[in-house]
């Protein structure tokens, strides 16, 4: 009996086959989609209505992925899935992103899709078949979607671009770039380079979105075999009032134009020009007349303040704050704020404010990371926070949102080229936005450069970010450089841009506009690339390269390789010798072992003398001097016997003195003259051909006492 429908198509050379009908048929719309041996389930559900006094899209973008999807146990306690990993979060975004904007702008019922990772073959990485999968299974279903949509990942080896490559070849690219778009338009863009120009860029979002325009085909193919999916079901979610919304329009436009009009620097002062308008509005309706049309009056006048300032800007070139299109606000910067940290900056621009702190540590400080699809550790993170006051709001504190997480790996992203490949530190930078208007993650970039090099972290180049806008309407478009935040939310795109003097390090766009031309997005890109200058002349301005060196208070690490067979003797039975190293020196001492034959120790220690010893112990036992018959030495008391006492010649190798040799006087009792830990100096003298002990002396090394002369006649009777 045949279940479901199956199809395939061909991407990048390999083949992705797309089954609906066969799983989670309750749902309005499932898809199974493999690529190799990678298989995801995305199922959607919609509600039949919206819930009363929603006037927003209620969406939820959920991926989850199974451990036995790799054939492995889930860590901790519990051994189940709990909460979403940092990886699933971002990915959940990636969705989220390239779908919201999709959705009609008056469709308000609430949509819950889910996607699950079923199976993972270790090469084709899930995360570029998540949009194919979640636009397939609305696609599939009645649910009302400006679609189909499709997300595929870009790189580049050996200078060709790649689309959806596999892990094995990722570890050889330049660039790692996830794009999403429909057949028409690119609407979402997120990546990672080693500073490539903006017409690679350009040339890789073209390439990507050939094979988008293949994928929404293939969905529309395949829904037009599903005969639920069409037609789409009819909905009514908004109810309008014409008279109110023709009189708003007609009596606050022209005043909203003039706040727009003034150039006002101040988000706060603007906010209560706008206010102003909309209370004074207000004010001719009675209390029972509010109640009744309040809502059509705010919701109606949010319009009317977006085209006002949307007009201003198009057709008088004059931006909220006054600025022209492509200036950047004012900036200053600091370093070297905070006293005990290992690196600080403040970075301002305009009214958007980061704080970033670096701190510098060990092995043992790395993350661990137990997912799915990735099990290691990682040794730079980036936080980003953002509290509530930095917009000067009271709100409630739910712990770290998934903006909060997106915005952090964004700036991550950014720096992660320029850091040193041979650093054996683990890097933490925390960025707490202080004050926000616009562009708060290129502000963490600016400030994790600043307090990088403050640390003396030696990177190859600085980086600066920046965020771009767009407003177009009616055939005319302006490109805005370093946006506000009120800019951000009136205008059609997002765009963040972060680079060196060479090239671009990471991007990050969302346009909620149909039909960008590549002709717009490359003069943004460069209008891009002058603001981005622009604000790393200012970086270098503050701190023109790394410091020398690390402050007094970071710890210092020396790292270097032993062979992988002296690892054990290095650590000790139950680690007693490496954890004896670590007390008796105040260090901190990791082993790990590398491919080739090779095992590498970090030390890491607040001592230059505790460091010098501990590398002088470690060394002395991955590359032990042999043992000289005739040398003289130094080493402890292991063990007092009654015939003599065991010293330690060299780390790992022992000697005997007997009683005989210890002294030239006779020693009665060994106890009386030495104990456990004394420090002697010896001589080896040979080697006991049963025991193949080394035989040691100590009184060779000892002025032999002069011979007594008896008298002539002494002792005769």
């Amino acid at each position: 009996m045949n279940i479901g429908i199956k199809k395939s198509i061909k991407t990048g050379g390999q083949e992705i086959t797309v089954e609906t009908g066969k799983l989670a048929k309750q749902a309005d719309g499932s898809v199974v989609v493999r690529l190799g041996d990678t298989m995801l389930l995305a199922t959607v559900v919609a509600a039949p209505e919206a819930k009363e006094g929603v006037d927003f899209l209620p969406l939820t973008v959920d991926y989850r992925e199974k451990y036995a999807a790799a054939g492995r146990f889930p860590g901790g306690f519990f051994r189940r899935e709990a909460r979403p990993s940092e990886n699933e979060i971002l990915i959940m975004r990636l969705v989220d992103r390239a779908l919201r904007p999709l959705f009609p702008d008056d469709y308000h019922a609430e949509v819950q899709l889910m996607i699950q990772l079923l199976s993972y073959d270790g090469e084709n990485n899930p995360d570029a078949l998540c949009g194919l999968a979640a636009s397939a299974a609305i696609a599939v279903s009645n649910i009302p979607f400006n679609g189909p949509m499709s997300e595929v990942r870009i790189g580049r080896v050996n200078g060709e671009w790649i689309v959806n490559p596999t892990m094995s070849q990722m570890k050889d690219s330049d660039a790692d770039m996830m794009i999403a778009g429909t057949m028409k338009d690119v609407n979402m863009i997120e990546g990672e380079f080693k500073e490539i120009s903006e017409l690679e860029m350009v040339e890789a979002i073209k390439i990507a979105h050939a094979a988008i325009k293949e994928q929404c085909q293939f969905q529309l193919d395949l829904a037009a075999e599903i005969p639920a999916a069409n037609p789409k079901r009819e909905y009514c979610h908004e109810v309008h009032n014409e008279e109110v919304k023709a009189k708003v329009y007609a009596d606050c436009m022209e005043k909203c134009k003039e706040v727009a009009r003034m150039g006002l620097a101040s988000k706060a002062k603007r906010t209560e020009l706008f206010d102003a308008i909309k209370t004074e509005f207000k004010a001719q309706y009675s209390e029972e007349e509010l109640a009744e049309i309040g809502g059509f009056i705010s919701t109606y006048f949010s319009e009317v303040k977006k085209k006002a300032v949307r007009w201003v800007m198009l057709n008088e070139s004059k931006r909220l704050d006054g600025r022209k299109f492509d200036e950047i606000r004012p900036i200053w910067a600091e370093v070297d704020y905070l006293p005990i940290v290992h690196g600080s900056a403040v970075f301002t621009r305009g009214e958007t404010q980061s704080i970033t702190t670096l701190t510098l540590g060990g092995k043992m400080d790395e993350q661990l990371i137990d997912g799915t699809t990735f099990r290691g550790t990682e040794k730079f993170m980036l936080h980003y926070n953002f509290p509530p006051f930095s917009t000067g709001e009271a709100k409630p504190l739910r712990g770290t949102s998934r903006r909060e997480i997106g915005h952090g790996n964004l700036a991550l992203r950014a720096l992660k080229p320029v850091l040193p490949e041979d650093s054996a530190y683990t890097i933490r930078l925390v960025s707490d936005i202080l004050e926000s208007n616009g562009s708060s993650s290129m502000a963490t970039v600016c400030a994790g450069t600043l307090a990088l090099m403050d640390g003396g972290v030696q990177i190859k180049a600085p980086v600066s970010g920046i965020a771009m806008g767009l407003v177009a309407d009616e055939g005319k478009f302006a490109v805005l450089s370093d946006i506000l935040g009120d800019e951000d939310h009136l205008g059609d795109m997002d765009f963040k841009v972060t680079g060196t003097a060479k090239g671009i390090t990471a991007c990050q766009m969302d346009i909620k506009v149909d039909g960008l031309p590549y002709e717009v997005l490359i003069q943004a890109l460069e209008q891009a690339r002058a603001g981005r200058l622009h604000i790393l002349n200012k970086i270098v301005e503050t701190i023109a390269q790394p410091n020398p060196d690390f402050k007094p208070q970071t710890p210092r690490i020396e790292a270097f390789n032993v062979p992988n067979e002296m690892i054990g003797a290095i650590i000790g039975p139950g680690g007693k010798i490496i954890q004896a190293m670590q007390k008796e020196t105040n260090t901190v001492i990791t082993i790990e072992e590398l491919e080739g034959g090779e095992g590498r120790v970090q030390i890491m220690s607040n001592n230059g003398d505790d460091m010098k010893e501990a590398t002088r112990r470690i060394r002395q036992i991955a590359f032990p001097p042999t043992v000289e018959e005739g040398a003289t030495y130094q080493g402890k008391v292991k063990s007092v016997k009654d015939f003599g006492c065991f010293v330690e010649i060299l780390p790992g190798t022992d000697g005997l003195i007997h009683i005989s040799e210890f002294s030239w006087e006779k020693v009665a009792k060994m106890e009386d003259v030495c104990k456990e830990g004394d420090v002697l100096d010896f001589k080896v003298v040979g080697k006991d051909p049963k025991t193949k002990k080394w035989k040691l002396s100590r009184k060779v090394l000892l002025p032999r006492p002069e011979k007594t002369e008896t008298a002539p006649g002494a002792g005769q009777a």
